[in-house]
């Protein structure tokens, strides 16, 4: 038997306990043993629970009982959750969290951590709620040099795009109806302006480089800019629009940004809609594989920590891997040096002019397409600054740009 505590007891350590409660058969024989939830630290009072003998709200009754060989941290945010994680990986605990912005920030000194006390440190649920991503990059795809990954991978903003696309909605309308049903949080500052994903991004370009890559280092764009202009333009041009989370090798380096593309409705990503996520993984042995699925949410999020728990119980005393480490040097493409092609939307009255203004700045055929207060084209796929240097030029008012998804 395996005894474990959770550190948390909001949406998704709740989730947690229910899963290992309902599914307490398959948890035991797909672990090779029982798990036993010895402790639910909260602060709250959970009296009324049916298992309130459970509930404790000192840490250190967790830390100090040797019988506990596994502690979830399902709490979110940097504080108290880093200074209980590094207490529990010091006296040789597994954590297993779903903590993104906890992984993003202080993966690498909780990995060595793990490491020099002879215990493990798992993040599956970080990244994509219940979709399966980390565990495939560390094992099914650990052969393969992962050469790009480039994803939706925060459901909010994926919810109020599908809106503006499917229902005609403003960005403000369609923020409000993701607020009623609960998508979005009453501030939503960390979803539409993309820093959730930039969180989730910089994990998988840690897995992949080896070495931390620093979310505050990623170009970071959000949703708040996009109109229903653009929606339409999208649409007459062939694409979406998504959020996306995008890392590419380029030789020795990596272009890691985060802001709103064209995805061409060719692309799998194109079809992911409502509040689901997708993430395309590119390895050089592998080619192309999707994962796709529900990426935040009570159970689905709950069923990725299980299947942490699992593996740690399986793997006791097994020696751990830290995935990335502290960054020895700066691998990041610089944004204005990424080569991306560009959708821009001009606000004219004189079409004419812009047009040839246009084929002067920009060889090869370009796609055009206009309204009547607006023209839009996609330039050829070149270095960001150099577009922006051609636009400059350009006598117009540029109302809108995103980047074009390979």
């Amino acid at each position: 038997m395996v005894k474990i505590a959770i550190i948390g007891f909001g949406v998704v350590g709740s989730g947690v306990y229910e899963v290992l409660r309902k599914n307490a058969s398959d948890v035991t024989r797909n672990a090779g043993t029982e798990i036993d939830i010895k402790y639910i630290l909260d602060i709250r009072d959970f009296s009324s629970h049916p298992e309130a003998n459970l509930f404790v709200n000192d840490v250190n009754i967790i830390a100090d009982d040797d019988e506990v060989s596994i502690v979830v941290e399902t709490m979110g945010g940097l504080e108290p959750a880093n200074t209980f994680s590094r207490l529990m990986l010091s006296k040789g605990k597994t954590v297993i969290t779903s903590n993104k912005e906890l992984v993003a920030t202080f993966g690498d000194e909780l990995f060595e951590l793990a490491k020099e006390n002879g215990c493990s440190y798992y993040y599956e649920a970080s990244v994509g709620g219940g979709i399966p991503i980390i565990r495939p990059l560390k094992n099914c795809l650990a052969a393969n040099r992962i050469d790009s990954v480039a994803g939706i991978l925060n459901g909010t903003t994926n919810y109020i795009l599908t809106r503006m696309f499917c229902a005609n909605a403003s960005f403000e309308d369609a923020l409000c109806e993701a607020q009623e049903k609960g998508y979005a949080e009453k501030d939503p500052t960390a979803d539409v302006d993309g820093f959730d994903t930039g969180k989730k991004i910089s994990i998988l370009s840690s897995m992949i480089n080896g070495e931390k890559i620093n979310h505050a280092d990623v170009h970071t764009e959000g949703i708040r800019k996009i109109t229903l202009a653009d929606t339409e333009f999208a649409s007459k041009f062939g694409y979406s629009i998504k959020l996306i989370g995008s890392c590419k090798r380029i030789g020795e380096k990596f272009a890691v940004v985060v802001a709103p593309m064209l995805v061409e409705n060719t692309s799998p990503l194109a079809g992911v809609d409502d509040v689901f996520n997708g993430i395309m993984v590119s390895g050089n042995m592998l080619g192309d594989a999707m994962f796709y699925g529900r990426g935040a949410g009570k159970l689905p999020t709950a069923s990725a920590v299980c299947a942490d728990v699992i593996d740690a119980a399986k793997n006791v005393g097994a020696p751990f891997v830290a995935p990335w480490k502290k960054s020895s040097k700066n691998v990041l493409v610089d944004y204005e040096d990424m080569e991306y092609a560009m959708y821009v939307c001009f606000k004219t009255a004189d079409k004419a002019a812009l047009m040839k203004e246009l084929a002067s700045k920009f060889d090869g055929e370009l796609q055009i397409a206009n309204t009547d207060e607006h023209v839009a084209f996609i330039t050829p796929k070149d270095k960001i600054k150099s577009i922006k240097e051609k636009l400059s030029g350009i006598n117009a008012e540029i109302a809108g740009s995103l980047l074009v998804l390979e």
